[in-house]
């Protein structure tokens, strides 16, 4: 596998440049179930505005998810901020090199801790992503989902049992990228596979069914949620901030109307106005990993910001000229486009 590694792997990735532990921490992070063509914009810009711990333990929140919009799962960057953080005020801004100091900072499980010291320091850790257990289920025909607790204990005692005592980091690149670029999901290119001679569910022509998948949901929860695009008379958008905690945590977001209260009626009490005209929009529809959710968008237009009533920290007037000032989850984002710059969303 070392042999096909150094032939045909990936070298060219820009964590791969300098594999310091900090650039391979935020590789790790991005790389959780994201694909790597859609991380390399990502971290190469994140790195480039936060070039190490320091620095992105010293910025704002809302730097940091605006440079993860569009990149979901945004727990990811409230972790690896947090984190920063404690990497200053627990280790004098050095990412530890343990494997407990690792697991113990926030968002950081066993498998990453492993590619971490794996990557960056040649200690001998296993790890154990997607691809690595795609790998593993096949080349010994491993049955039942790697996500139970029995079936991942048994791919982590065979990672532990294959990670060599020397040449880690090549060995670890090595499994993950047979795993991205040849052991793949659909298609496996097992013809150019390097251990495919001894690869259990080839010889038992079950890899088309390994590893199992995980079992079906009985039935995807489905939520509406209207939200209120309301727009002032000098084209400013109202945006609120949502709680750090739950769905798009700490982003920035439309407001949402809650139980039978009208967007009139909430447009009074928030902003102590009424709105001078209103219109439903196309509904949008996005889907998260457990629940389908379909937004409902009604534009409001009042005269005037009324900010004087409003919680600076958690409501923002917009105005489409300057940067945000945060994250924004895509479907806000692209509704956001859509109603201030219609010109860049056909």
């Amino acid at each position: 596998m070392l042999g096909w590694f150094e032939a045909h792997g990936r070298h060219d990735l820009p964590w791969q440049a300098d594999a310091d532990p900090y650039r391979v921490w935020v590789s790790e992070i991005m790389l959780q179930q994201t694909q790597v063509k859609t991380v390399i914009p990502y971290f190469n810009a994140f790195v480039a505005r936060f070039p190490d711990v320091v620095e992105l333990a010293a910025a704002p929140v809302d730097d940091v998810l605006a440079h993860w919009s569009g990149l979901g799962y945004y727990a990811r960057a409230r972790n690896l901020h947090r984190a920063a953080q404690q990497v200053v005020e627990r280790h004098a801004g050095e990412l530890p090199s343990t494997l407990d100091e690792l697991v113990a900072l926030p968002g950081i499980g066993r498998s990453t801790a492993g590619a971490i010291l794996a990557l960056a320091h040649g200690q001998r850790h296993a790890m154990l992503d997607g691809n690595v257990k795609r790998v593993l289920a096949r080349f010994h025909a491993i049955e039942g989902w790697p996500g139970q607790r029995d079936t991942e204990t048994e791919l982590w005692r065979l990672a532990e049992a294959h990670t060599p005592q020397t040449g880690v980091a090549a060995y670890t690149q090595a499994i993950m990228d047979l795993g991205a670029t040849v052991c793949t999901r659909s298609k496996p290119g097992c013809g150019r596979c390097p251990v495919a001679k001894d690869c259990a569910a080839l010889v038992a022509g079950s890899v088309d069914r390994l590893p199992a998948p995980k079992p079906r949901a009985k039935r995807r929860r489905a939520e509406q949620v209207t939200v209120l695009i309301v727009q002032n008379a000098a084209g400013e958008t109202l945006l609120e901030r949502r709680p750090p905690t739950g769905i798009w945590g700490g982003l920035l977001s439309f407001p949402e109307l809650g139980g039978d209260e009208s967007a009139e009626a909430w447009c009074e009490r928030q902003l102590g106005t009424a709105p001078a005209a209103a219109e439903a929009l196309d509904a949008v529809e996005h889907a998260f990993t457990h629940f389908d959710l379909t937004l409902k968008p009604i534009r409001l237009e009042v005269a005037a910001r009324e900010a004087s009533v409003m919680d600076r920290d958690r409501w923002l007037w917009y105005n489409s000229a300057r940067p945000l000032p945060g994250g924004i989850a895509a479907p806000i984002g692209k509704m956001l486009q859509r109603v201030t710059q219609p010109e860049l969303s056909n």
